[in-house]
């Protein structure tokens, strides 16, 4: 098998993707990096467990690829990274430094084309890239290296950074990130590869995370810290916005590309994407998720018997709401773990059947109460709908429902999937329209600052100063403010960079 043959041949096949939660955003991509100082050392198998802790940041594709004796190895398929790695190819994959990616396609379509980590071998070397995020002038890029006669292998934007940093590798390999990066606009957490280096980027504004740890003997770069705590490393802290890191065998290099500019964090992070047990940029997610369950419960208490989060990322705001309004917690709604993860049908028949089996409802839990349901989100509505009809179903007197972001009415252009304008249900619609089209009793979403004031959460600094960071030994506090310190383009329209996109017509 060459490096870059897909372990599955499915992309010979038509592939239709569908989510069962249709009324979540998709998870955007996840990346995970290791550097062992000891050239004896294999990275792959540690990159295989990384990938394993980001697997809810993407269920389509995974790849890794390793290097040693200056050749990048990649094997690659489609599907879950513990489908797809099996022990005999994991053992191909030999070397000191490896990334690893998982993948939900933002850009792009889902194909073993797309799949990543990008490899690129020229006369000067070789090197591998996997990406979380959007480039919003990829088009343009790719038409300009397409008219200097470098050719294309998929339609991933994430194949134009790989084949930027490529053109440009004669000016070595700082000036050639440098002069990438300054190119390409949007949202990136790259993990880089080289022959002899592991590379991490973040763009300017930091809107997708990426974080860097310590491990016996070498790094690791990875999209969220639990995947560092995974695989038994040390958290370090977060790479900054506009900050790129090098980590070869003599030194920990790190230096900004850009001047400085807004911090502007994908809120969604916090509401949805990222595991409650990591810590972005100093915020705590569980902490952050509780704290929004309890401004809910400030902002639209209602009288009730119970509340209930719709598991998973909706439980600890339920557990806030609780203590916030003196309202019971309990279970309530089970979730199906074993078919919530993408997957292709061509039958609407066999979909439609998935959906009935996603959640189940404790009956004795509800049946004679007033509930209130918690969730992180709502995108198009199907589920909510579905999960109030079951409650109702199943005797509960009221169901009102509380929502831990505020309103989504715009699309995300930075790495989430998310429908087109006109298809999300919030947009146009007041909160007292929606929750009688979902059949609830009330309705309420929480406001942009409350969101913002449940993010201003005591973190937690970098526990080590190993690269020049300037954190102390006391927690640090993120004050966070309309515009500042997050991009919450999907709740307002205003973005943190420009873009062009749909009308919503």
């Amino acid at each position: 098998m060459n490096s870059n043959t897909a372990i599955h041949d499915d992309d010979k096949l038509q592939h239709e993707t569908w989510t069962l939660e249709a009324d979540k955003f998709h998870e955007e991509c996840g990346v995970f990096g290791v550097f062992f100082e000891d050239p004896a050392r294999d990275a792959a198998p540690l990159v295989y467990y990384g990938l394993l802790s980001l697997q809810h940041r993407g269920q389509e594709s995974a790849g890794i690829a390793a290097v040693k004796d200056k050749t990048i190895e990649c094997r690659k398929g489609m599907g879950l990274a513990g489908e797809i790695f099996t022990p005999d190819i994991l053992s191909q994959l030999k070397g000191a430094a490896a990334v690893g990616h998982v993948r939900y396609s933002t850009f792009g379509s889902s194909t073993i084309e797309n799949a990543q980590p990008f490899v690129s071998r020229f006369k000067l070397g070789s090197i591998a890239v996997a990406h979380n995020g959007t480039l919003t002038n990829a088009d343009v890029v790719r038409e300009l290296l397409e008219d200097a006669g470098i050719g294309f292998t998929s339609s991933s934007d994430s194949e134009v950074i790989v084949n930027l940093i490529a053109k440009n590798y004669k000016k070595g390999l700082e000036k050639a990130l440098t002069d990438t990066i300054k190119f390409i606009k949007g949202s990136y957490a790259l993990a880089v590869l080289t022959d002899d280096a592991l590379v991490g980027a973040r763009d300017p504004n930091g809107i997708r995370p990426l974080c860097l740890g310590k491990l016996s003997g070498g790094w690791i770069l990875a999209s969220e810290s639990c995947a560092i705590d995974a695989v038994g490393g040390e958290f370090v802290r977060d790479v900054e916005p506009g900050e790129v890191i090098i980590i070869n065998r003599d030194q920990v290099l790190s230096f900004s590309f850009s001047e400085k500019t807004r911090r502007a964090v994908c809120a969604f992070e916090y509401v949805y994407f990222a595991r409650p047990d990591s810590v972005i940029d100093q915020v705590d997610v569980y902490g952050a998720r509780v704290r929004a369950g309890e401004i809910l419960g400030r902002e639209s208490a209602v009288q009730a018997d119970l509340v209930i989060g719709v598991p998973d990322s909706g439980t600890p705001a339920a557990i806030g709401y609780g203590r916030a309004t003196g309202t019971p917690f309990g279970m309530g709604i089970v979730k199906n773990k074993y078919i919530a993860r993408t997957f292709i049908s061509p039958d609407q028949g066999k979909r439609e059947k998935a959906v009935l089996v996603k959640h189940n409802v404790i009956k004795s839990e509800v049946r004679g109460k007033r509930v209130v349901l918690i969730d992180d989100s709502i995108v198009r509505g199907t589920t909510c709908k579905r999960l109030v009809a079951i409650l109702k179903s199943a005797g509960a007197k009221e169901v009102h429902i509380r929502v831990c972001s505020p309103p989504v009415q715009y699309p995300c252009y930075f790495g989430i999937d998310t429908p087109h304008r006109k298809d999300l249900i919030s947009n146009g619609t007041s909160a007292s329209e929606l929750g009688k089209s979902l059949g609830a009793d009330s309705l309420a979403f929480i406001s942009v600052e409350g969101l913002l004031e449940s993010l201003e959460t005591v973190g937690f600094p970098g526990v080590l100063d190993a690269i020049g960071d300037k954190s102390g030994d006391a927690p640090v506090s993120i004050k966070a403010g309309p515009g500042r310190s997050y991009c919450l383009g999907c709740f307002t329209g205003e973005y943190p960079i420009p873009v062009s996109g749909e009308t919503g017509e």
